[in-house]
């Protein structure tokens, strides 16, 4: 089975701290930024960023859009 390593990029700006996105990620890899955006908000941002293995469940959970996924196969 292919392995596959993933990323994600939140628009920090446009993030209202919603955390849906936190709670949909089955690695642990989404928290909250204890700074806030523009408009007030904490945001979402990558706290474990090698577990990710680019599912997109949180850019599918995410009411807004504000995450983009990437995902590389990884060569065994």
């Amino acid at each position: 089975m292919a392995k596959f390593k993933g990323a994600i990029v939140v628009d920090v700006e446009r993030c209202k701290g919603c955390e849906i996105c936190v709670g949909a990620c089955p690695q642990d890899v989404i928290g909250m930024a204890n700074e806030v955006n523009i408009k007030g908000y904490k945001y979402a941002y990558m706290v474990n960023p090698e577990s990710c293995v680019g599912c997109a469940n949180c850019a599918v959970v995410c009411p807004d859009g504000v995450i983009t996924v990437y995902r590389k196969k990884i060569e065994q």
